[in-house]
């Protein structure tokens, strides 16, 4: 009996014993390591991921996609988890389109954790993902592609593959409304890994759309003509602008050489400049419309103020030509500017008058900003009066000794082409939805003048004009030739040209206008008159009909 006791009595205090321990070591575990077991257990079963937020898409103005953005994946890897790099790299390749021995270098390293790819398509990540592959997973990312391809390219601008942030064009300086904001959710698993739920932890926001005034159709036509331009005389570079110039719509804005924004490790970053704001340049004749047109604004001269024009004129130090050699003459301010003169042009600007010659420079916007909706736009170089020497009111009437952009010779030449009234160029229609303000146009000319300039303007392309050849049939034309000799190293080349032509149409009632510029054409024909006209031709014959401008 006394044994059985004891054995009860030794059987209790063993159980007594074990409750102790274990009740110690629930104690233990709760009160002294209960956080940090916690905490690990979340971390095996919680998985916090990035969720990006989409940018808003950019669109022409008939609400076609120019640029978007949409769900993709980035493919990551645990080298050390992979069993077979080499079959695992060869499975991955066609997927990821990368080079199998690329991957095969990642696969085998020692670290603990590399990208394979980024911004992969869903298709794609669905069939890695269900290989099952140790070792191999995805994120969330997201991707920009451009539906039209490069059209408009360096317009719309470049955005980062990593941080999907704009590096350029509209992309980088409509950042604030394009970009998204990314999100958190987190992923639930159980005590096998396996995903059970997915908890928000905060949402992804998406950017906002941007509408801008481009014509896609257009664009793709504009294009097409500077790309057979610029091949065709092996220019260094080409830009066209083509505007509403009752409105300052952009309606097209295009670059040569084209650019793949898919493909930006393959690109010449100069490649993405947009010239139309970004390229400065001696304008040359395309100038001398605004000599003429403050001459008439100030009563200096009418249009058929004559002038007897000898070979060549002196002034200061300088000695002016004429392009073409021909002996002296009567030459009207009409005949001057359709025969683009440079003797005549500096005739007329010495009667203006230096100092009055400086303020038409800046109220018709040179050497200022013009405004318009796209970052980083350059000025220009002008020098202000007091900055003038003697033979400065010898260079400036004919375009030579300052230097402009693209997008500063179309605002003017719109002043001109509308009756009078300058206004901020338009690239940005609608953000959100929401139609973007435009501010207030400030009349440089009187309505008359601008009439009488667009008249003279019409002999550049009529019989005897530097661009008689080019014609549209059913509208009447005008404009100017440019042909301006590249400064460097303190003078002009004799080698290096800028071929320009500023048109609109129609002449009396113009509903377009349109902009050629050619970087350093090559060859025998150089000249504006030559290379960037005919372009214009080219353009004016498929926007007039296009845009349902009425003819003459």
């Amino acid at each position: 009996m006394r044994l059985v006791e004891r054995r009860i009595g030794l059987l209790f205090a063993a159980f007594v014993l074990c409750f102790s321990m274990v009740l110690a070591r629930a104690l233990w575990l709760q009160g002294v390591r209960g956080g940090a077991l916690a905490s690990q257990a979340s971390y095996q079963q919680n998985e916090t991921v990035t969720v990006p937020g989409l940018r808003g898409r950019v669109l022409d103005r008939r609400g076609l996609e120019l640029a978007v953005s949409e769900d993709a994946a980035s493919v990551i890897a645990t080298p050390f988890q992979i069993e077979d790099p080499a079959r695992t790299a060869a499975r991955l390749a066609p997927l990821l389109e990368v080079p199998e021995d690329e991957l095969l270098e990642q696969l085998s390293s020692e670290s603990g954790f590399a990208y394979l790819a980024r911004e992969v398509g869903m298709p794609a990540a669905a069939r890695i993902e269900r290989m099952k592959i140790e070792g191999i997973a995805t994120l969330p990312d997201s991707r920009r592609t451009y539906p039209q391809g490069s059209l408009a390219a360096q317009v719309l601008g470049a955005v980062g593959s990593e941080e999907q942030v704009g590096l350029s064009g509209l992309e980088a300086g409509q950042e604030e409304v394009l970009g998204g904001n990314d999100g958190e959710e987190m992923i639930v698993k159980d005590a096998l890994g396996e995903p059970i739920r997915l908890e928000t932890v905060h949402p992804a926001s998406d950017g906002h759309d941007i509408q801008t005034t481009l014509d896609a159709a257009l664009q793709t036509r504009v294009e097409e003509v500077i790309s057979a331009v610029g091949s065709a005389y092996s220019a260094k570079a080409a830009t066209a602008v083509v505007m509403d110039p009752r409105t300052s719509k952009i309606l097209a804005m295009a670059n040569w050489p084209a650019v793949d924004l898919h493909s930006l490790d393959q690109a010449d970053p100069r490649d993405l400049d947009n010239q139309a704001t970004g390229f400065t340049y001696e304008p040359g004749s395309t100038f001398k419309a605004f000599t003429v047109a403050a001459a008439l604004e100030d009563k200096v001269v009418t249009p058929e103020t004559s002038f007897y024009l000898p070979p060549t004129i002196k002034v200061a130090d300088r000695t002016i030509e004429e392009a073409h050699a021909r002996p002296g003459g009567d030459f009207t301010v009409s005949t001057i500017l359709a025969q683009s003169s440079n003797v005549g042009a500096v005739t007329i600007g010495l009667k203006l008058g230096a100092e009055r010659f400086s303020r038409w420079i800046d109220r018709f916007g040179f050497g200022h900003p013009t405004g318009v909706q796209f970052p980083a736009e350059e000025v220009g170089i002008v020098p202000s009066y007091e900055e003038y020497s003697g033979s400065s009111i010898g260079n400036l009437p004919l375009g030579q000794g300052l230097s402009v952009t693209p997008i500063q010779m179309m605002a003017a030449y719109a002043a001109i082409a509308n009756g009078g009234v300058m206004r901020r160029p338009q690239l940005i229609e609608r953000i959100d939805g929401e139609p973007v303000e435009q501010p207030p146009g400030r009349r440089v000319i009187k309505p008359w003048v601008a009439a009488e300039v667009r008249g003279m303007l019409e002999g550049v392309l009529a019989a005897g004009g530097t661009a008689e050849e080019v014609s549209v049939d059913g509208y009447t034309l005008a404009g100017k030739t440019g042909t301006a000799q590249v400064a460097e190293d303190g003078g002009y080349s004799e080698t290096k040209f800028v071929a320009s032509f500023m048109g609109f149409a129609p002449a009396h009632n113009p509903g377009l206008l349109v902009s050629v510029i050619v970087d350093q054409p090559q060859g025998e024909e150089y000249s504006g008159g030559a290379v960037a006209a005919p372009a214009f031709g080219e353009i004016a014959a498929f926007a007039l009909p296009y845009l349902g401008v009425a003819p003459n």
